[in-house]
């Protein structure tokens, strides 16, 4: 099957009910998206299909086939990405980072539907688990991209 995936197209063998995280990061070698829970409520695995977040580790592949997949490996490229790891720096966000690179693409996926988001907004988003508890952190560095 086919996988479009920062902007590159991937012939992939694997079942079409294979988890899209496993295609990634084991047939396409592209480790920024982590696993954490297999069961879609951390969000450490979060990638945007066709712009929107998707927890990786339970969507099928054969769901996604076709579809533009960005992960973190390319979210510089992205103006609003690059913004978004920019205050992650800035705010010094990441601890241990194991769920940094889903929040990145959670928060990017955020600002560019809405680039104004209120504090509520923010918090409706902003749903993936930091076992480190950053979510000050967090809240600030996408409060600085809206702003800036």
């Amino acid at each position: 099957m086919e996988l479009i995936i920062n902007g590159t197209t991937h012939q992939v063998d694997a079942e079409e009910d294979t988890p899209l995280l496993w295609v990634i990061r084991d047939d396409l070698g592209m480790t920024g998206t982590k696993y954490g829970c297999g069961l879609a409520q951390c969000g450490a695995c979060t990638v945007l299909v066709d712009g929107q977040p998707t927890r990786s580790c339970v969507t099928p592949v054969g769901s996604v086939a076709g579809l533009p997949i960005t992960t973190i490996e390319a979210i510089n490229e992205d103006p609003v990405g690059r913004r978004v790891v920019e205050a992650w720096v800035e705010h010094q966000v990441p601890q241990c980072g194991y769920c940094q690179s889903g929040q990145v693409m959670a928060a990017t996926a955020l600002l560019k539907e809405n680039p104004q988001p209120s504090e509520e907004d923010i918090a409706a988003s902003m749903v993936n688990l930091c076992r480190c508890g950053t979510y000050n952190a967090i809240a600030a560095a996408v409060r600085d991209v809206a702003q800036g």
